[in-house]
């Protein structure tokens, strides 16, 4: 490996990359992009040196990326093909642009989720949201920002929706119908990870109506078709030893999941239901600004020492030889 090897996010969305482009400065780590969805490779060439971090967004498809996803895929399958240390590779691409292989595998590892039912296009919608009591959701299978996301009090209403003009289409054709939860609180809870080790949880303030009964992505369920702006703070009862994190960074390192978010609710009736796991992890620079070792530099610093590691063990075989 070469002495000018570096760490390259590979991303959708060059609005989400200043935060870390600071916090790696600040960690003494190059940071290159690598934006999805344009360019070529050569697949029998060797990619270049370093650390590849894979940042999909399952939203691509809404700021004029919609190659992104096949890009990351197609990509991310060469660097591992090559040997290249890449973090969230493509198996973990399955989970971020899929709420149903989310809920699938949360599921299977013994996770509380909300009951959830997947509809192909728009024949059997109104028929299968029989299925869910009133109130109930709806939500796109590849998402993120509240795509598709609303409320339905009368199956009459879902019904003019599902036939009307207004009809948000999946980009993949999948629509979920998901039921309504009560939160015990005015919150619901993102823990992150980091190298598949707790950071710290944030407390989600819904009571504007943000987040309120949904139990959906980091996103608000349109009020009039306005959503509004969550409030973040550190959710200081959540640690390291509560034994939610614990199964949370078994199932992450289960599915070689190393850098992520996992969104929890705590409902009335006493359950804790997990709903959403997002591998293109954002901070809040409200909570950032609020602790002493900030998200942002951690993965600096995680994948400074992982490109430290690829460079020493290059080094290595380059003197033996």
């Amino acid at each position: 490996m070469t002495s000018d090897a570096a760490v390259y996010v590979l991303h959708d969305n060059p609005e989400w990359i200043p935060p870390f482009a600071r916090a790696f400065a600040a960690e003494g780590v190059e940071l290159r992009e690598w934006p999805l969805g344009t360019g070529t490779i050569d697949l029998d060439a060797a990619p270049p040196a370093g650390v590849f971090w894979s940042r999909l967004s399952a939203s691509s498809h809404t700021r004029d990326a919609e190659g992104a996803k096949d890009a990351a895929r197609a990509t991310l399958t060469w660097l591992e093909s090559w040997g290249r240390r890449v973090v969230n590779g493509s198996a973990v691409t399955a989970l971020e642009v899929s709420k149903v292989a989310q809920h699938a595998a949360l599921r299977r590892a013994g996770f509380d989720v909300p009951r959830t039912i997947a509809v192909f296009g728009r024949e059997g919608l109104k028929e299968s949201a029989r299925s869910l009591e009133v109130p109930f959701i709806t939500k796109h299978n590849q998402g993120g920002k509240g795509l598709g996301v609303r409320r339905f009090d009368r199956f009459e209403d879902f019904d003019a929706y599902v036939d009307g003009p207004d009809f948000e289409v999946a980009v993949d054709g999948i629509t979920l119908l998901q039921e309504f939860l009560l939160s015990a609180d005015t919150f619901v809870t993102r823990a992150e990870f980091i190298g598949g080790r707790f950071a710290y949880a944030v407390r989600v303030d819904t009571s504007a109506g943000g987040f309120e009964l949904c139990p959906a992505d980091a996103c608000a369920v349109p009020e009039n078709g306005v959503a509004a702006e969550p409030l973040f703070r550190l959710r200081t009862e959540v640690g390291p030893q509560h034994p939610l994190i614990t199964q949370y960074e078994a199932f992450l390192a289960a599915h070689g999941v190393e850098i992520a978010g996992i969104e929890f609710m705590e409902t009335r009736d006493g359950r804790t239901v997990t709903y959403d796991v997002n591998t293109n992890t954002n901070y809040s620079p409200d909570v950032e600004a609020g602790v002493d070792d900030p998200a942002g530099r951690r993965v600096a610093r995680f994948l400074g020492a992982l490109l430290a590691e690829q460079t020493a063990a290059a080094a290595d075989v380059a003197a033996v030889r």
